[in-house]
């Protein structure tokens, strides 16, 4: 079976590596669905759930992180996503980020507003 190699680095540490199947990601200019052979790509990640199929000796699962911003690069069954911030799923503290949400309603902030959906959603479908 073809694979991709992937890579989930944030600012701050690497988030997830290893193999993969499929990795579907939100860019500027929509959702993308990356397969191994796909063609070179480089975009800018919009903030959004991101999911990879994952493959190994253990089988097949699914691993789900939120990501805010960044680029994503694929060539040569390579597949990078470089996150400015990035959390797997099972990291995300649901009723930390349900707060978050609330507030950032409350206060109409946007940005927060948008951050903490896109928390909450990685966490849902991580689950």
């Amino acid at each position: 079976m073809a694979e991709l190699h992937v890579e989930l680095v944030a600012a701050d540490r690497q988030v997830w590596s290893g193999r993969a199947s499929r990795v579907v990601a939100r860019t500027v200019s929509g959702d993308i669905g990356i397969m191994p052979g796909h063609q070179p790509l480089l975009a800018v990640l919009q903030s959004g759930p991101v999911t990879v199929r994952t493959t190994g000796e253990t089988g097949e699962g699914t691993v789900v992180a939120a990501v805010h911003g960044g680029f994503i690069s694929y060539t040569d069954g390579k597949l990078s996503l470089l996150a400015e911030i990035a959390e797997l799923a099972d990291e995300i503290d649901v009723d930390r980020a349900e707060r978050a949400l609330e507030q950032a309603r409350a206060e109409a902030d946007a940005s927060a507003e948008r951050r903490a959906d896109v928390r909450l959603r990685a966490a849902t479908a991580g689950r």
